[in-house]
C-alpha cells in the first residue's frame, strides 16, 4: 500500500492506473478510521481495481468555535485498518498543499438551509469544496459515503450532478455498534456515562420508525422522537426534523420519501443519527 502526501505524486499514480483501465473507488475521510469507515473501505475494494483512501481533516467545514484542534486522530492506525482491508493507496495531503492560494469556494443552494446545514453555516461550504478539489485529483469511478450524514451524502449527488463530475456516489447503510449506537469519529469525546446515555438517539428513531405511515404529519413523527429523548435527562436536543429525502426541504407529511433527521448533544458531544422512511 502507497501512502502519499503531495499532489504531483497522486497524479502520476492515477494517471498510470487510467492507462492500464483499472477502475478506481475512493473513500474520502477525516481520519480516526472505525468499523464504519471499514465497511465503505471494504465495498470499495471488492467493486473496484483501484482503491484510494483520502485522509484529511478539512479545515473549511469547520465552524470558529467547533472542535477542528481536537477532532481525533492516529494515522498509524489508519494506516494498518486501510492496509489491511486491501487500500491501495492513501492520500494524506495536508491544509497548505489542499488550500494553497485559494481563492474560489462550493457554494449551496436551499439544500444546506436545515438539518446541520443550518446549524453549522459554512460546513457543506467546505465538504463540497473539498470533495470538489478531490474528486478532480483523484478521478475515482465511484465514491462511497456514510447514510450517517444523510444531507451530506444528498448534497454530494447534487454536486455531481450539477457539476457534471463524472463519479458514481455510492451511498452506505449505517453501521452501529451491538447496542444501536451509530458509529462517529466523534464517540471517542463520550464519557463510559455518556456513552452508556447515548443510545437513546437510535432507540428514539427506532420507536419513530416502527410507528410512521403513509401519510402521517411530520410534527406527530417529531413528537414521538422528542418524547423519546425527553426521557434522557444528559440528552440535549439540537434538531428533530422530517425533510424531503432528496431535496432536504421540510415537509408536513409522510406522503414522499422522507429523511427523519436528529441532532442531540449527550454532554459536550454533537451527535447525528437518521432513517429513511420511503413511501
Amino acid at each position: 500500500m502507497k501512502i502519499i502526501d503531495n499532489i504531483a505524486s497522486l497524479r502520476t499514480m492515477i494517471k498510470e492506473y487510467q492507462r492500464a483501465g483499472k477502475t478506481i473507488g475512493f473513500v474520502p475521510t477525516m481520519g480516526y478510521l472505525h468499523a464504519g469507515h471499514k465497511s465503505l473501505i471494504t465495498k470499495a475494494v471488492a467493486e473496484n481495481d483501484v482503491a484510494i483512501v483520502s485522509i484529511f481533516v478539512n479545515p473549511i467545514q469547520f465552524g470558529p468555535n467547533e472542535d477542528l484542534a481536537t477532532y481525533p486522530r492516529d494515522l498509524g492506525a489508519d494506516a494498518k485498518l486501510c492496509e489491511e482491508a486491501g487500500v491501495t493507496a492513501v492520500f494524506v495531503p495536508t491544509p497548505g498543499i489542499m488550500y494553497k492560494n485559494q481563492k474560489m469556494y462550493i457554494e449551496i443552494e436551499d439544500m444546506s438551509n436545515y438539518l446541520c446545514g443550518a446549524k453549522r453555516p459554512g460546513h457543506f461550504r467546505g465538504v463540497c469544496t473539498v470533495l470538489t478539489k478531490l474528486f478532480n485529483l483523484v478521478q475515482p469511478n465511484r465514491a462511497y459515503f456514510g447514510q450517517k450524514d444523510a444531507q451530506q451524502v444528498a448534497i454530494i449527488q447534487k454536486l455531481v450532478e450539477d457539476f457534471n463530475i463524472p463519479v458514481q456516489i455510492i451511498p452506505c447503510p449505517i453501521v452501529r455498534e451491538a447496542d444501536g449506537l451509530a458509529l462517529s469519529s466523534r464517540n471517542a469525546y463520550l464519557s463510559p456515562e455518556e456513552r452508556g446515555k447515548a443510545v437513546c438517539l437510535s432507540q428514539a428513531l427506532a420507536k419513530a420508525q416502527e410507528l410512521c405511515t403513509i401519510n402521517m404529519l411530520a410534527e406527530q413523527v417529531e413528537a414521538i422522537i422528542a418524547e423519546e429523548l425527553a426521557k434522557e435527562p444528559l440528552a440535549q436536543v439540537d434538531y428533530i426534523s422530517v425533510v424531503d429525502a432528496r431535496t432536504m426541504q421540510p415537509v408536513t407529511r409522510l406522503d414522499r420519501d422522507v429523511l427523519v433527521a436528529i441532532a442531540v448533544y449527550i454532554g459536550k458531544t454533537r451527535l447525528i443519527d437518521n432513517f429513511i422512511f420511503r413511501v
